[in-house]
């Protein structure tokens, strides 16, 4: 029987993920960027309510204590850098479409096409999505990617009525 020495990075993130969890939020990403003797640690959080930046220091306070705590998974200097996901995360996760509801996205489907339309419920498997003016269910083995699209202006009336209705009529089927 050999025995393998553990793996410090899934140490660390092991100790980071219990932090973000304990503060209320998932980490949806962790990152290690070595220079020379310092490392970047990069920590990305989401949760279903959002990320504001008080909920950023408050995280980074936590996970830097911790960090502090546990100084031999480091072994020497590191920066250490709490942050959202950006708007450009392309929506790989149910939870990642569930969070950007009634938000407009592109997304490009397997069979070579593309929709350009607005969120509206999803689950496991997929997503309804309002499209040139139909909605439409859209199973996550369609698609090959998938983008929000920033808008500037609150989304028409017309299509969150139409994603509410669509919401109205699921509940009553079930």
């Amino acid at each position: 029987m050999s025995a393998h020495p553990a793996n410090p990075d899934s140490a660390i993130e092991s100790v980071v993920r219990d932090v973000v969890a304990g503060t209320g939020f998932e980490l949806e990403d962790l990152e290690e960027v070595r220079a020379g003797q310092r490392r970047l640690i990069r920590v990305i959080i989401d949760s279903d309510a959002g990320v504001g930046l008080d909920d950023i220091a408050t995280v980074s306070r936590a996970v830097s204590h911790a960090l502090d705590q546990h100084d031999e998974l480091i072994a020497g200097p590191y920066q250490l850098e709490v942050t959202s996901p950006g708007v450009d995360r392309p929506l790989t996760a149910p939870r990642h479409w569930r969070r950007n509801r009634q938000r407009l996205v592109r997304a490009s489907l397997v069979d070579g096409g593309e929709l350009l339309g607005r969120i509206g419920d999803c689950d496991d498997d997929g997503v309804i999505l309002l499209a040139s003016g139909t909605l439409r269910r859209v199973r996550y083995a369609q698609l090959r990617r998938a983008v929000v699209e920033v808008e500037f202006r609150p989304p028409p009336a017309a299509e969150l009525a139409a994603l509410d209705g669509a919401r109205r009529h699921d509940l009553e089927e079930r």
